[in-house]
This record gives C-alpha cells, structure tokens and sequence, in this order.
C-alpha cells in the first residue's frame, strides 16, 4: 500500500516536473525557444516509432527463428 502512494505521489507529483525541467534546461542549452524543443521531440520520437515499426516486422523474434531454422537445414 505504502509503494502504491510513493508510485502515485511520484508519478503525478515528480515525473511532471521533471519533465518540464529537463525541457527548460535542454532549451536554455541549446538557446531555442521551449515550444521549438517540444515539437522537435515529438517529431523525433514519431520518426523513430515509424522506423522501429517498419523494421519490427523483419525482425521479429518469431520470423528470425523461422529464416535462421530453414537456413540451418539448408547447411546440413
């Protein structure tokens, strides 16, 4: 119970502003404006979730067994 409240209290307490912290820091860093940073991490991680989803599909742990096992009988 005690672990739930301290997960609760961090989650909707700390990890916000921790958030908007590294935000302002990066900003003031590279000497870009807030909202410019913002947008630019979502435009990343959008690129980033599209490549990972297109690639995925080819390495998929499943599909890498089935080419590495037909492989495999091919050698023998």
């Amino acid at each position: 119970m005690i672990a739930l409240l301290l997960y609760r209290t961090l989650a909707d307490h700390f990890l916000p502003w921790a958030v908007t912290f590294a935000t302002r820091m990066l900003a003031r860093g590279l000497n870009m404006p807030e909202p410019l940073v913002q947008s630019t991490g979502d435009y990343v991680v959008t690129q980033v979730l599209a490549f990972e989803h297109s690639v995925g599909k080819s390495l998929c742990p499943f599909r890498l067994a089935r080419l590495l096992r037909a492989w495999w009988r091919q050698k023998r």
